[in-house]
């Protein structure tokens, strides 16, 4: 288990040392998805679970995770897609500029669905796989769900944007997000999307997609046998 926070390690470990599980052994490390403390072709398996989007070359981290594959071996990533948060993201930019005449983005850029499967093919993985779930949680207001972004430290990682948002700016922020998305419940709605990906490490026992031109049987031909579908 790896991760680039030393506390979020220290408590995943402590849980470990709770619950003990004696058929799996687990080593925990601190490190950078960009810098893998892991040797070339030693593992089975890679697994990352919402931590990607925080790295500034995923192209390149993905590379690495792939180098870190024995052959066969399988790459399962689950990251925010560009979906996630488009409430707030809407309520901050119209608060920004009724306030501040400007914006200066809050949350981290994210990749898009149509993105994934070409960062998988880029990363010089085979047979790859992207799927996506859009999950819909209600907090009880927009101050709420801001808390609980700073308490995930899923703010903006961006070292050009402005650090600092003015109070009266989460207020504005606040009041567009309830009067524009709130429920009749009085329950406002944050968008999460998850764009989930597969992919594997070449390896000779795969399947391979065919070469070009060497097909033997054209669409006319399957038309005449199947008829017009009509």
């Amino acid at each position: 288990m790896m991760d680039a926070s030393y506390d979020m390690v220290k408590l995943c470990k402590s849980f470990q040392q709770d619950a003990p599980n004696e058929n799996i052994e687990t080593s925990f490390l601190v490190g950078d998805e960009e810098f893998l403390p892991i040797k070339e072709s030693s593992v089975d398996l890679v697994i990352s679970c919402l931590g990607l989007h925080w790295t500034n070359d995923l192209p390149g981290a993905m590379i690495q995770c792939k180098l870190a594959l024995k052959p066969d071996g399988l790459f399962l990533a689950a990251i925010l897609g560009g979906e996630t948060l488009k409430e707030l993201r809407i309520a901050c930019t119209v608060a920004q500029m009724e306030r501040e005449g400007g914006i200066s983005p809050r949350i981290s850029p994210l990749a898009q669905v149509r993105d994934a499967g070409n960062l998988l093919t880029r990363a010089g993985f085979t047979l790859p796989g992207v799927d996506v779930d859009e999950y819909v949680v209600k907090y009880k207001s927009a101050l709420d769900l801001i808390e609980h972004l700073r308490a995930m430290g899923e703010t903006n990682a961006l070292l050009q944007s402005s650090s600092i948002l003015k109070r009266e700016t989460v207020l504005a922020t606040a009041a567009i997000y309830d009067s524009m998305f709130a429920a009749e419940d009085g329950t406002v709605p944050a968008t999460f999307q998850v764009i989930y990906m597969t992919g594997w490490r070449e390896h000779p026992s795969q399947q391979k997609a065919k070469r070009r031109g060497s097909a033997t049987i054209s669409f006319h031909d399957i038309q005449k046998q199947f008829g017009n579908g009509s």
